[in-house]
């Protein structure tokens, strides 16, 4: 359609200019990440085509950004002669963050019209794939003008100035002149490396900007598709678009009908001022919500206000918020000891300590003094969901909102639904977590939910390695190496050891046959918490974050290893990866059968979102997928014929065994 209004305005006499906008706030939204390497992609006329018409085009070409420009829509502005943009517009060339680089000439032109003044900006907004707002990008020079105002009607003005000209610049002509440019990209390569290890696009992003400066237009253009078309076919990209893709499909409920309408939430009410208390409070505030926050003692209200109050602050001092929203922000927090101060609220959320007789006494004082229809939800990481239901007289108004900690950062939001819960308090859960900026994924009801549940295997695997011979440093080094923000060891120590032995202690007596290593109760034992005892898997001595090699705890390990009758080994790296990830592997397949997740994809958005899985791995199902099911399966095998550990938990999920003898995969069966 693009094409074929721009033939017949060239063809017009009339027409002395042409501006190309988009309509409701969105100048385009870039090209169809789905029809990548598919025929699609090549109907006429292509992006390509459609580029070169407007870069040659007869007559001046304006791009009238109206709103939203990213990816191939950015390039075609940048092959207009001009650009003028709305106020509020933001310009993108987010590729990077799917495994590639702008593919239509967007580093070539977006390099040459910032020039080397303002190298550093475009090289910025390639890289890191962050859209950047019109008024800087006119200060920039890549945007021609900003208009205030009729967006309309500034463009007719703008294109009267400049249907008259004789020239018209085109940025393919420029040239860009920059000093020291070895320093500049020896400096740009390793900060990239620095920012973004292991992402190939990103490095890959400054060698097509280089070619920009130090290249003729036509061989950097040919430069930039090469590479573009090279990454197309990575794990990286493919991983990447994965996870684009999973996140949008885990919004969609397969039973949840499009006609449910949501409740209606203004009032939240938040039960216990703790750390997870306080963040959650942080994340409504931050939303434009009224919330009360609750505790039991003047004391632990006082440090809950205090902890809000200090992230505030700390807002401000960043300069993320001005000292205004920061208080208009706090003017919606209502502070209270008293539990009847919920009665107006619209939605409840539990997060109190975990404990099931701790959870019953408040959900049946909520059953008293919550309002008919208002929502009843759990913070609960563990605990049965439907149980916590059956404490009420309304279990259809109950369900369980899992946040991750600290509450107001972290982006996933694990939304659990009881057996009875309804359909309404569903859709409202779903619709909420959009609004807080969460991520939602919906899990049935399960001891750990799907996260958690995959955890604790994983971490299983972890003792039984240590058990064998492995050094914590040693686990926590390679899981890292493969990509995890953080291994199981510095993990436990920042959450706390405790709360992992409260857990243990719970299975051990409701399900006795599981077998553990009891090298982290033996941790726990000596008083060994995690950073906030400053000693735990590693010592922390103070102002040390990272944590270094601990004495004390490796002493505890070889006792450990004595008296379970470990013989130590030495373990690879290899084994080690595949022992962690393969655990969260087989015990997804397992949730997945179960119907606890609806789909795999799902259970990759919550690996990725809250548990540091690497993106450029797509999550531990889409990465088993990856490496193929039946290497999986044979790695599977080998480990249960270790003489340590628990051989049972290796036979395949029935599931990932029929997958692999199938050639299938998790995310396309």
């Amino acid at each position: 359609a693009v094409g074929a209004a721009l033939d017949r305005a060239f063809a017009d006499p009339a027409v002395q200019a042409v501006a190309i906008t988009g309509g409701n706030g969105l100048f385009t939204g870039g090209a169809d990440i789905r029809e990548f390497g598919q025929p699609a992609a090549q109907r006429k006329p292509t992006l390509h085509e459609l580029i070169a018409r407007i870069d040659a085009a007869p007559k001046p070409v304006i791009a009238a950004i109206n709103g939203i420009s990213m990816g191939g829509g950015t390039e075609i502005s940048l092959a207009c002669q001009y650009r003028v943009a709305a106020a509020q517009a933001r310009i993108g060339l987010p590729e990077v963050k799917i495994g590639i680089i702008p593919g239509a000439g967007g580093t070539q032109r977006l390099t040459r019209a910032a020039g080397g003044q303002y190298l550093a900006l475009a090289l910025e907004m390639i890289v890191s794939g962050e859209p950047q707002p019109a008024t800087r990008l006119k200060e920039a020079g890549v945007v021609d003008r900003v208009i205030d105002g009729d967006f309309l009607a500034g463009v007719a003005r703008f294109a009267r100035e400049i249907a008259g000209r004789t020239h018209h610049p085109r940025l393919a002509d420029r040239t860009i002149a920059l000093e020291d440019a070895d320093g500049f990209f020896a400096r740009a390569r390793a900060d990239v490396n620095k920012r973004f290890p292991r992402l190939t696009a990103r490095g890959r992003a400054v060698d097509a900007i280089e070619a920009a400066v130090r290249r003729p237009f036509a061989e950097g253009l040919q430069f930039e598709y090469d590479t573009f078309m090279a990454l197309l076919e990575t794990t990286e990209s493919h991983a990447l678009r994965h996870a684009f893709f999973a996140e949008r499909t885990a919004t969609h409920i397969a039973d949840l009908p499009k006609s449910v309408a949501p409740r209606k939430i203004e009032r939240v009410a938040v039960i216990g001022a703790g750390t997870m208390g306080c963040g959650i409070a942080l994340a409504f505030l931050g939303a434009g919500f009224a919330v009360a926050l609750i505790e039991t003692s003047a004391e632990a209200l006082q440090r809950g206000l205090a902890t809000i109050t200090g992230v505030l602050d700390g807002q401000v001092g960043k300069g993320r918020i001005d000292a205004a929203t920061r208080d208009t922000t706090l003017a919606r927090l209502t502070p209270s000891l008293s539990l009847p101060q919920i009665g107006n609220a619209d939605l409840i959320i539990e997060a109190v300590f975990e404990e099931l007789a701790v959870k019953r006494s408040v959900f049946e004082a909520l059953d008293r003094f919550a309002r008919p229809g208002a929502i009843l939800a759990t913070n609960t990481s563990t605990l049965d969901v439907d149980a916590i239901a059956a404490f009420t007289r309304r279990p259809a108004d109950v369900l369980g909102l899992h946040f991750f900690s600290p509450a107001h950062v972290m982006r996933l939001l694990e939304v659990v639904r009881g057996k009875a819960t309804a359909p309404e308090v569903l859709a409202t859960a779903m619709g909420l977590a959009k609004k807080i900026g969460k991520t939602a994924v919906v899990s049935r009801v399960c001891d750990g939910f799907i996260g958690n549940r995959m955890l604790e295997q994983y971490l299983r695997q972890a003792m039984f390695l240590v058990d064998e011979g492995a050094a914590p440093e040693a686990i926590d080094a390679a899981i890292e190496e493969f990509g995890f923000a953080m291994g199981p060891f510095r993990m436990s120590d920042l959450a706390g050891n405790d709360v992992g032995w409260l857990i243990r202690k719970r299975r051990y007596a409701e399900s006795p046959s599981i077998a553990y290593s009891r090298v982290a109760d033996r941790i726990c034992e000596a008083g060994r918490f995690g950073q906030k005892t400053g000693k735990g898997w590693y010592d922390y001595p103070k102002g040390e974050r990272r944590g270094v090699h601990s004495p004390e705890a490796a002493a505890i390990i070889a006792a450990w290893r004595v008296e379970c009758g470990a013989a130590p080994r030495a373990i690879a790296a290899r084994e080690i990866v595949e022992r962690l990830v393969y655990a969260l592997v087989n015990e997804g397949a397992r949730i997945l059968e179960e119907g606890i997740a609806q789909r795999a994809s799902d259970i990759d958005v919550i690996y990725l979102t809250g548990y540091g899985f690497p993106a450029f791995r797509g999550g531990p199902m889409f990465h088993a997928d990856s490496v193929g099911l039946a290497g999986v399966v044979q790695a599977m095998n080998g480990f249960a014929a270790l003489a340590h550990g628990d051989a049972g938990f290796w036979k395949p999920a029935p599931l990932l065994q029929q997958l692999a003898s199938q050639g299938a995969t998790f995310n396309r069966p």
